[in-house]
């Protein structure tokens, strides 16, 4: 823990929600929800109108519906996110070169390398609130909830304090009287079961797990967890900003566009997926000792396995014929929607030939089957020759539904097609260099 706060913790409101509403006005206001539109599928991100009803992320689609059954349901828009959160994180290295980006929508900044004239709780308020605006600015509207302490952990927690659109500061000295009032649950890594064992010890609060011994919390919830909430619950926490973290793996993976069913495909996908992770390692010097597979089916469930070798690689037919292996251990049956393989445990030599010779390895077809000609994914950004561009409001039964609006216009009109209709074209995000 610093003697300043001068740990800023940003948090974009919403986002993935809010982008949406910022680029389809007839939603702005009105609950909306990213994800969750299959019959099975979840919630990634609900705007702060839908939560008001209960519905939260990684819900299932069908209780959201329930809860809310007047949202917005849409498929999600990757590539704006992407975009958006570009422009966000250049903007906080714009104000200090120490940014940690923790996902899209989130990220640490060192404000002790900022160009600021002290770290006086005075000055980083004022430039939090430069930046909150600054975001606001370059996002078209996206807001930003802020928190400012002496750790990384206090910054999260301020973050969380004043949702949405709003900054809280921590002086220094004040972080246990923030944190005693608070739930144990605050504490990262305290999830379900581990409160359920604290609950179970009578502590439910900070202040009440501030007066355990740090040998009674390590057998209460064990050696990996004990030491770490020990010092958390004392405000103690020293981890620096990391403005790049050390490579641990290195990965490939696809989203089909038709669930998967052929055995045969999804090995020569992984094959072919091996030998670029295995051209990506021997181009930056790495090999590795634990491969790893995912594997997202058609319920978007997502399965793993790994398995480590004895001696680190960096051969695609090696890394492939592990991750072919472990394919066979997973019930594939219902259709895989995503499947990648990835290498971790790297070191900076090779054990050659780990499994003999493997430069004559027979290559495995990989047909892809073609995607359908059009397809009309709620929420998809589209154009029609004569209407101009707008967006899915939703399809079936050979018709698909369009509202003609855009993020600079008013709320449009809403107009339906033939799903044939030649004069009716999805527009694709732009191919990523």
């Amino acid at each position: 823990m610093r003697s300043t706060a001068s740990i800023l913790h940003l948090d974009l409101d919403a986002f993935f929600a809010a982008v949406e509403q910022r680029d389809k006005p007839s939603l702005r206001g009105k609950p909306v929800i990213v994800g969750g539109t299959g019959g099975r599928g979840v919630v990634a991100t609900a705007s702060y109108e839908a939560r008001v009803f209960g519905v939260g992320s990684a819900m299932s689609g069908r209780e959201a519906r329930a809860r809310c059954p007047n949202a917005a349901f849409l498929s999600g828009r990757f590539h704006a996110y992407r975009e958006t959160s570009t422009r966000v994180m250049e903007v906080l290295r714009d104000l200090s070169p120490l940014v940690e980006p923790l996902s899209l929508d989130e990220a640490f900044v060192d404000l002790s390398a900022a160009d600021l004239p002290d770290l006086e709780v005075a000055t980083v308020t004022e430039a939090g609130e430069r930046l909150r605006r600054r975001v606001q600015e370059v996002t078209g509207g996206l807001t930003a909830t802020v928190g400012i302490a002496s750790s990384k952990f206090l910054a999260k927690v301020a973050s969380e304090l004043d949702k949405p659109d709003g900054m809280t500061v921590v002086p220094p000295g004040a972080e246990l009287d923030l944190l005693r009032p608070m739930k144990v649950t605050v504490i990262p890594g305290v999830g379900p079961v581990t409160a359920e064992r604290l609950r179970r010890a009578g502590i439910h609060t900070i202040a009440e797990l501030e007066l355990v011994s740090e040998d009674e919390l390590v057998r209460i919830v064990g050696q990996a967890h004990g030491h770490g909430l020990w010092q958390l619950a004392r405000a103690q926490d020293s981890r620096p900003v990391l403005a790049e973290r050390e490579t641990k793996s290195i990965s490939v993976e696809g989203t089909y566009d038709n669930d998967l069913n052929d055995r045969k495909l999804m090995e020569g996908l992984l094959t072919r997926q091996a030998k670029d992770v295995g051209t990506r390692m021997r181009k930056n010097g790495f090999s590795g000792r634990t491969v790893s597979i995912k594997v997202r089916l058609h319920d978007f469930t997502t399965l793993s396995r790994s398995s480590t070798l004895s001696s680190p690689t960096d051969d695609g037919a090696t890394i492939g014929r592990v991750a072919r292996s472990l394919l066979g251990d997973l019930d594939t049956t219902g259709g895989v929607r995503l499947l990648g393989v990835g290498v971790s445990g790297l070191a900076d030599w090779v054990q050659e030939d780990l499994f003999g010779e493997t430069a004559d390895e027979e290559e495995i077809e990989v047909v892809l089957p073609e995607p359908p000609r059009r397809s009309w994914p709620p929420g998809a950004d589209v154009v029609h020759d004569d209407m101009g561009q707008g967006w899915v409001w939703g399809s079936g039964s050979g018709v698909v539904t369009v509202r003609f609006e855009t993020a600079a216009t008013p709320p449009g009109p809403v107009r339906s097609f033939k799903a044939d209709d030649p004069a009716l074209h999805r527009l694709e995000p732009p191919v990523e260099s």
